[in-house]
């Protein structure tokens, strides 16, 4: 509930945190004051942290992997996310020709010097490949031609045309000259993230003591079969210092693996979409430039025309993969926020927007009725953008 007064604005909810219903004025685009309401009103909205997607490939027909892509294209997508509650993301850029990679890049950095919401949104761009396993199963759908060694030239060409903006990197450890290539990004500041992997456990080990921190999409981009033990999966859940990247959109993971994963890795568990360009479209048929024919079904799930039961891609957001978690009770509703806010913001090591007095709000305003959640109100950097 927002009212407005000049260049006054009070919001009424209840804090995801602690359930306590409060009133937060903001004046000049400043939390001024935070007041507890003396009764418990259940019909009040939630305050939440705005959400924070570390991997998002596309939103509403918007494609961040295929050419050309526009300076406007990008800023229409950061607006259409505010509507969504995603504040900050971290566009995902898939294995690609070197020159592509490379225009896509500098597309991402023009658009966030010419916007300053773009910008402010934009936390970093997520690098997909392309030194990822050239192995059918873990390579998911990225194209086997482009995939190559990790090559340290090579990643600063890309970093130089993203003006330094590439912040994860997701390779696969198993290439010889991984270890030498991760010690070189953790020192740049870039958090490797393994994934479309099928490194054997020691090269998981090394890759972990140069500096890799995160596991991308955990249990997708595999084989369909693996040894029982040990595997790649084992390997990084039992690595502590891995952050966990996974998708809950109840297609790409059984509840089972989910469980493991919040149970293992606590709070280094981490809520991502994956989300391809067909996300927040109508269901259909659709020709995509990577699958072909693919089916947005009713349901949710998006699959491949000819075969039902292979994926092809997630088109769901994080607020989806929110109330999925909690319709099947796998946790709180202020616990699946968290990973979908607090925790990837403190794994990057970004700016968490507390919901504090003197800070500038960077928070949504939602509704839930315990199976659906409809975001009414976002802020981002102190002024309300939906």
């Amino acid at each position: 509930m927002v009212e407005q007064y000049d260049n006054v604005q009070k919001i009424e909810g209840r804090h995801i945190g602690t359930s306590t219903s409060i009133s937060i004025i903001v004046k000049d685009g400043i939390i001024s004051e935070i007041n507890q309401l003396n009764t418990k009103r259940e019909s009040l909205p939630w305050i939440a942290p705005g959400l924070v997607d570390l991997q998002i490939n596309g939103f509403q027909g918007m494609d961040f992997n295929t050419l050309p892509i526009t300076e406007e294209l990008i800023s229409e997508a950061v607006r259409g996310l505010w509507k969504e509650g995603v504040t900050s993301f971290y566009p995902t850029v898939i294995t690609n020709g070197v020159e592509e990679i490379e225009k896509v890049m500098s597309v991402f950095s023009n658009a966030c010097n010419k916007d300053t919401f773009v910008h402010e949104s934009i936390a970093g761009i997520h690098l997909e490949g392309p030194f990822i396993s050239p192995e059918d199963g873990p390579r998911g759908a990225h194209g086997k031609e482009y995939v190559i060694a990790p090559d340290w030239s090579l990643f600063q060409r890309w970093q130089k045309a993203a003006e330094g903006r590439i912040k994860i990197l997701t390779l696969s450890p198993e290439w010889s000259n991984s270890t030498d290539f991760i010690r070189k990004c953790s020192d740049e500041g870039v958090t490797v993230s393994i994934g479309h992997t099928a490194a054997t456990s020691e090269q998981i080990i090394e890759a972990v003591k140069a500096g890799a921190r995160m596991s991308t999409h955990l249990g997708n981009g595999a084989h369909t079969m693996l040894p029982r033990h040990p595997n790649y999966l084992w390997e990084q859940l039992a690595q502590e210092q891995l952050w966990t990247g996974f998708i809950a959109d109840g297609f790409h993971l059984p509840d089972s693996v989910i469980k493991v994963i919040l149970r293992t890795k606590r709070d280094k568990a981490i809520l991502v979409s994956d989300a391809v360009y067909l996300s927040g479209l109508e269901p259909g048929l659709y020709e995509t430039h990577i699958g072909g024919k693919v089916v947005l079904a009713e349901e949710g799930k998006l699959h491949l025309a000819e075969n039902p039961n292979l994926l092809a891609g997630s088109a769901q957001l994080l607020t989806w993969g929110i109330e999925q978690l909690i319709q099947k009770g796998l946790c709180s509703l202020s616990e699946a926020w968290e990973m979908a806010s607090i925790r990837p913001a403190s794994c990057m090591n970004i700016p968490l927007h507390k919901i504090e007095v003197g800070n500038r709000p960077d928070f949504v305003v939602f509704e839930w009725d315990g199976q659906h959640i409809k975001i009414k109100d976002t802020f981002k950097n102190g002024v309300q953008v939906y």
